[in-house]
């Protein structure tokens, strides 16, 4: 525990003594995961990995661990000062510290800008410090807190109506899909009458925007350059359900209902084989409804049959989603650009991720109810299409810190920055592609938005323009 003058006579002196390289600063397990030092009360160093939470708005400490390629110790990304003190999130004293204040009306605060942003403290199995809503802008663009202002997304128009948060830490979604089907006949139809009230409208969220708001929660949308080589198919289950477990929808927590497929192994395919048919056991039917759940995995292949296709999905080759013919026809065609963006002429390979609402069509066989389809980068970065390929591909390249804001169910999704750099300074730097290829009114857009304010902007016919230069 250091009082906050020791704490930055530390920082400076340190600063000095460490190098400069951005890379060397963080290092990340996966999405939320970094690598820091505690700094007791003696100044020493002890190298920790803790956890930042899904979403990266809450931080808890976890078992020390040391550097696996034998790098300097580094700071760790967040401090809190608390009653006048700076905590790390690895200080011993830190729990008793929140305990503190947990009922009262005392704040800790993020120091990563001067004057500290507000947070507030929530207890799981222990005390957790956690972003404050709406004050993801507030915070430095290198803190695992920032996030930008919700209108730079898609999200700005669903937060309030689509996206709300009765409670902090706990997201309510409303969605435009079923968690259940009912069996039966329909309803008999009798004559039309004027209606007795007229309902108002509200935004509901489509498959597209649910696996946006969880690939966005947890992490998979922001780039670090220690992550590079530490995402895989096991990070990406661990962390959607991770996301998942603090999210209802129709008042079901989505955790319950959200399959994400186990790293294939052929050692251990009959036990992950029966966890899955443990984990979709809700499908089986109950007096007349037939309960649905949610797949998220990457699409395959597709077996096409007169009456039914076989949807292959990564990771799963034991159990194909049966599909209508019809209906996959009808999904093709609204995605086509997606299914072939996965034959592009790209540096590296691009994911075609599938959300797909499933039931079960008999016993142990599972039916697609409804699907969308989302392409990601060989690193799980949700993309929009395949002319974001380049830029993604120079970032990670270039050892850049930066953000994807995502569509969601916004109509055009040029007004949005492609991607944002979050090492250029005090500020995030949009980054624009207009695209030779977009529409007439996907470009408009995006020219639009380009003449707003400073940023980059690479036009795809020209070759790309230099980057803006990391912050010193």
């Amino acid at each position: 525990m250091l009082d906050l003058g020791k704490f930055l006579r530390l920082q400076c002196r340190n600063l000095t003594n460490f190098d400069a390289n951005p890379a060397r600063l963080e290092r990340h397990e996966g999405p939320g995961w970094v690598r820091g030092i505690d700094l007791n009360g003696e100044g020493s160093m002890q190298e920790q990995i803790f956890f930042d939470g899904p979403g990266r708005n809450g931080l808890q400490p976890s078992a020390a661990a040391t550097s696996s390629d034998g790098g300097l110790p580094v700071f760790p990304v967040q401090h809190f000062s608390i009653h006048g003190r700076v905590f790390t999130a690895t200080d011993p004293g830190l729990q008793l510290a929140l305990a503190s204040i947990h009922d009262d009306a005392e704040r800790p605060r993020c120091l990563c800008v001067a004057g500290g942003v507000e947070m507030y403290v929530a207890r799981h199995r222990k005390y957790v410090v956690k972003r404050m809503p709406e004050t993801g802008k507030d915070h430095h663009p290198s803190c695992p807190s920032y996030e930008p202002d919700a209108a730079l997304s898609g999200l700005g128009e669903l937060v309030g109506e689509a996206v709300l948060e009765p409670e902090p830490g706990r997201v309510e979604l409303r969605v435009d899909f079923p968690w259940t089907r009912t069996q039966g006949h329909a309803l008999p139809r009798g004559e039309i009458s004027e209606p007795a009230e007229i309902t108002v409208p509200r935004r509901r969220m489509s498959l597209r925007a649910v696996m946006h708001f969880l690939f966005e929660r947890a992490g998979f949308n922001r780039w670090t350059p220690a992550m590079a080589g530490k995402r895989n198919q096991g990070v990406l289950c661990k962390y959607l359900l991770a996301a998942a477990a603090d999210i209802d929808v129709k008042g079901i927590p989505l955790a319950e209902r959200l399959y994400v497929p186990e790293p294939f192994q052929e050692s251990t395919k009959a036990d992950a084989a029966q966890r899955r048919r443990e984990k979709l056991a809700i499908l089986q039917p109950r007096d007349g409804h037939a309960p649905l759940a949610l797949v998220i995995g990457e699409f395959k292949a597709c077996d096409r049959a007169e009456h039914a296709c076989r949807i292959w999905i990564r990771h799963m080759p034991d159990a194909p989603l049966l599909m209508p013919t019809k209906s996959w026809e009808r999904l093709a065609r609204v995605h086509a650009s997606l299914l072939e963006a996965r034959d592009a002429d790209t540096e590296r390979r691009i994911r075609l991720m599938i959300a797909a609402l499933i039931r079960a069509r008999r016993e142990l066989t599972y039916e697609i109810d409804s699907a969308s389809l989302m392409l990601a980068s060989d690193q799980w970065i949700p993309l929009e299409g395949g002319h974001e390929c380049p830029l993604i591909d120079a970032l990670v390249g270039q050892e850049r810190r930066f953000l994807k804001p995502l569509r969601y169910d916004a109509p055009q999704g040029g007004v949005f920055p492609n991607a944002l750099l979050l090492d250029g300074g005090a500020t995030p730097i949009p980054l624009h592609i207009v695209s030779a290829f977009a529409g007439a009114k996907e470009r408009t857009a995006k020219e639009k938005a380009v003449a707003k304010g400073e940023c980059w902007a690479w036009r795809t016919e020209q070759p790309m323009p230099a980057l803006p230069s990391p912050a010193a």
